[in-house]
Formats: structure tokens, sequence, C-alpha cells
């Protein structure tokens, strides 16, 4: 009963560092060798330093609007948003790539930040995901999102701001501002798709002739070209997909060619936006 009563002790007082962050805090082993800690100094205890919850860094390198290199060398892509791409070697810029890159590189100057992580700490590239907050407390990738240089891109299962970010991305694309003010990425109908395909983040519309079920997704079939496809692992979080059917909806994302026909890969039920 001992050692558990010293072990709920301690784990009281773990669970309670990041509100003790600026408290002294001293730990001390009683004679049977068991640690004690407490925010009261006790004879034969010493201090310890306590870290808060979280700490902030400095920023060593933007890559571009979406992605940066922390001091400590982690390689950070923020969740829940997409910039477009600056130039890689023999590929250019896409339309506000560099722009996003440089809003980011002049909001990140001469401050700290501070990551917050969701439901999946790395992704494919063995990048850290995450959000990036100043010590004035501004959400990066909110913002990013608010001057219309970053469309929302929601992976689950990382869900944090999802709510924020919409309502931020409904306001610039209602203003025009940022990328919702170029041509390069108003929607286009289903229609207009060519074997050349289209690089890059876009937006399709067209009305959904046929919803397709398989073992592992569902596909929505806007024509003989063009399928949207959700898997079946997330389809929780969309409303009844049958109701998708006959209906006008403009799709988001990246396509995909397979067998001469374009899919386009759906995660999130915000990728799908009902046209009046």
């Amino acid at each position: 009963m001992t050692i558990l009563f010293t072990h709920l002790k301690i784990l009281v007082v773990l669970l309670c560092l990041p509100l003790l962050a600026n408290a002294e805090i001293y730990e001390w082993k009683d004679a049977e060798g068991h640690k004690h800690f407490s925010d009261r100094p006790h004879p034969d205890a010493k201090k310890i330093t306590v870290k808060p919850g979280y700490s902030y860094q400095i920023i060593k390198t933007v890559y571009d609007g979406d992605t940066v290199v922390l001091e400590d060398g982690r390689k950070i892509r923020l969740l829940g948003i997409n910039t477009p791409e600056v130039r890689h070697r023999d590929k250019q810029a896409d339309a506000g790539g560099d722009e996003a890159k440089q809003w980011l590189i002049n909001k990140l100057q001469n401050t700290k930040i501070r990551l917050q992580t969701d439901e999946e700490l790395t992704d494919k590239y063995k990048r850290t995901l995450g959000h990036l907050f100043t010590e004035n407390k501004e959400h990066i990738n909110l913002e990013l999102v608010k001057a219309g240089l970053a469309e929302v891109s929601i992976y689950p299962p990382n869900l944090l701001y999802t709510t924020e970010l919409l309502a931020a991305q409904h306001q610039a694309e209602q203003a025009k501002i940022g990328i919702w003010q170029r041509p390069e990425y108003a929607v286009q109908p289903v229609s207009s798709l060519t074997e050349a395909g289209h690089t890059g983040w876009t937006r399709l519309a067209g009305k959904v002739s046929n919803v397709r079920n398989t073992r592992k997704s569902v596909y929505l079939e806007f024509s003989d070209k063009f399928v949207a496809r959700i898997e079946r692992k997330w389809l929780f979080l969309f409303p009844d997909v049958n109701n998708y059917l006959g209906k006008n909806l403009e799709v988001r994302g990246w396509l995909n060619r397979n067998r001469g026909r374009f899919s386009m890969l759906i995660r999130h039920p915000s990728a799908i936006v009902s046209m009046k």
C-alpha cells in the first residue's frame, strides 16, 4: 500500500507539472528508497527542473507555405492545410506558391513557435505533422487559410481545428482573396477533362450519375472519365453517400489516373461542396 500510495503521489505531481512550471519542485527518497515529490522543502530534498508541457523553438528553414524545419532538425508538415507548390528542380511553381512561402517567412522572422501534434505524429515521408503557434498565440495554419494562401485539406484521423479551418476558408473564398481569385483554381466542369488531366490541387464539378460500392471504397461516378473515391473506413465522417446520387457537386483534391480513367480520393466531407 505504501508503494502504491507513493506512486499515486508521483502521478498526481507529474500531471500537475505544467501548472507548476514556474514553481520549485523538490525530490527526495525515504528510508526505503522510494521517491517523493513536493512543491514544499523537505530535509535532504533536492530541487528538480520542471519543463513545461510545451516549448518554443526557432524555425531554421521554410521550404514552402506548409513545410518548415525546426532548429532541432525536425521537418514539419502543417496539418489541415495545403499551399500551392513552389518550384522544385525542373518543375515550375504553382500559382500562389511563392506568395505562401514568402508570407510564412515574413511571419516567422524573429519569433518562436510551438508545435501541437494530432493523432498521427508523422507522414509517409517521415515529416512531423502538426499545428504551429507563435508566442503571440497566432495559429499559423489558420492564418494561412484566412489570408487565402492555403486551402483546407483534412486527412483523417487528424481532425484538430477542422471547424475553425473550414470557417476561415469559407470567409476567404467568399471574399475572393488569395488563391480564390486566381483563374488557375476556378472550378472546372468534369466534362472539360482531357487526356492530359490536371496537375496539382484542383476543383471539378458535375452531376453524380451513379454510386458504386466495393469492399474497400465507395465511388461517386460523374462520367465515364471521372470518379470520386471515398474509403470505407472514413464513411462514418460523411452523410449518407447515397444522397449524393443525382446531385450537382464540386469535389476538391488531386487527380489520379488509372486504366484511362481519372479518380480523386476524397478523405473528408469538406472536400465535397453542393452546387446550387
